[in-house]
């Protein structure tokens, strides 16, 4: 039941990242295109376009590295313990 919700939670990670792209891509034709102003007297444009691209980027790759580098200190953490009772399983 374990490994069920491990690889359910991977599963969901990789859909969520695909999600958090979606929405950089998607906010960036917004800004770019929109040809509406923002919030304090700002338009749009591809230079605010660009700049929300990227740094929209850099965050979806920093959350999506975070969340799989949970899972995979989990999988590491599972196979030292293996490896470990294997160990003390020969002596």
């Amino acid at each position: 039941m374990r490994d069920f919700f491990i690889q359910s939670l991977e599963k969901l990670i990789g859909i969520i990242i695909v999600l958090m792209g979606i929405g950089v891509i998607i906010g960036f034709l917004g800004i770019t295109f929109g040809g509406g102003y923002g919030p304090y007297g700002q338009s749009g444009g591809l230079i605010s376009g660009l700049l929300f691209l990227i740094g929209g980027a850099i965050y979806v790759i920093l959350m999506g590295g975070f969340m799989y580098l949970g899972v995979g200190i989990y999988q590491n953490t599972l196979r030292t313990a293996k490896a470990m009772e294997k160990m003390t399983a020969g002596q």
